[in-house]
């Protein structure tokens, strides 16, 4: 079997004017409606909100281990409890410090794909706009 005849397989027979386009296109240019393929920065940015509010709440929780924590030491005095708790402390506190970190560095790079995806949006279309001729064209 050629190359050919399985192409013609897994896609059939072209008739008329038959393409290949990319998934999700309008079927032609400037055709809108759900076939249109777009960036936007909305997931992204929604996505960079939740990694900023994953943040905050992972900061506020290790700050009141704390707090939360008072006077268990001299109300535990002479229990072995109070040092493997204390323990427990401190590896909540170092694994929810790490969260926080970690969700303020991805909602950077989160924002950053945000921005770019839309700068990118704009420079192809107009450069979609040029090839048809109308380089004003750039809504």
């Amino acid at each position: 079997m050629s190359y050919s005849q399985r192409w013609q397989e897994v896609f059939g027979p072209l008739e008329g004017d038959a393409r290949m386009t990319l998934a999700s296109t309008a079927p032609e240019p400037g055709a809108s409606g759900p076939g249109n393929l777009k960036h936007t920065g909305g997931p992204w940015t929604s996505a960079a909100g939740t990694a900023g509010d994953l943040r905050t709440s992972s900061e506020t929780s290790r700050t009141a281990l704390g707090p939360g924590h008072e006077g268990v030491t001299t109300g535990g005095a002479g229990l072995t409890a109070v040092a493997a708790l204390a323990a427990v402390r401190t590896s909540w506190e170092e694994r929810l410090a790490a969260v926080r970190d970690e969700c303020d560095a991805l909602q950077g790079a989160l924002r950053k794909v945000a921005k770019e995806m839309g700068e990118t949006d704009i420079g192809v279309r107009n450069e979609f706009a040029k090839v048809h001729g109308n380089p004003e064209d750039k809504r």
